[in-house]
């Protein structure tokens, strides 16, 4: 078994469930974790042999710039484009953060995990 990973992709996003979330934003750490089996010959040094995790970014990036109520919303979204884009995964885990949620006191971040 193979993990690829992104940890601490930060984004700049609209997403929030309150008319202000919405319109002033907020910074937001997203980590995706997929997981899959090859019969390829890793000492090839082939890039087709293996996910890259630049499709991941993008593919993070992408549904990031789509504004959202919920992060489950974002979150749900993200994890299937992954799947579509690469149906051979044995398993896919996006762990959404946003940071400093408006709350009535500090918070470092709320956050939303999907694992299929």
């Amino acid at each position: 078994m193979i993990t690829v990973s992104l940890h601490g992709a930060e984004f700049f996003a609209y997403h929030g469930f309150y008319p202000e979330e919405q319109l002033l934003g907020n910074k937001f750490i997203i980590d995706i974790y997929v997981d899959f089996e090859t019969d390829a010959d890793l000492s090839a040094d082939e890039l087709s042999d293996t996910v890259n995790y630049e499709q991941l970014y993008n593919i993070a990036k992408e549904e990031m710039a789509k504004t959202a109520k919920l992060l489950e919303t974002v979150a749900h979204n993200i994890t299937k484009r992954i799947r579509d884009e690469h149906p051979y995964l044995l398993s896919i885990r996006v762990a959404l953060k946003k940071l400093n949620p408006p709350l009535q006191g500090r918070v470092a971040h709320s956050a939303v995990t999907i694992t299929v």
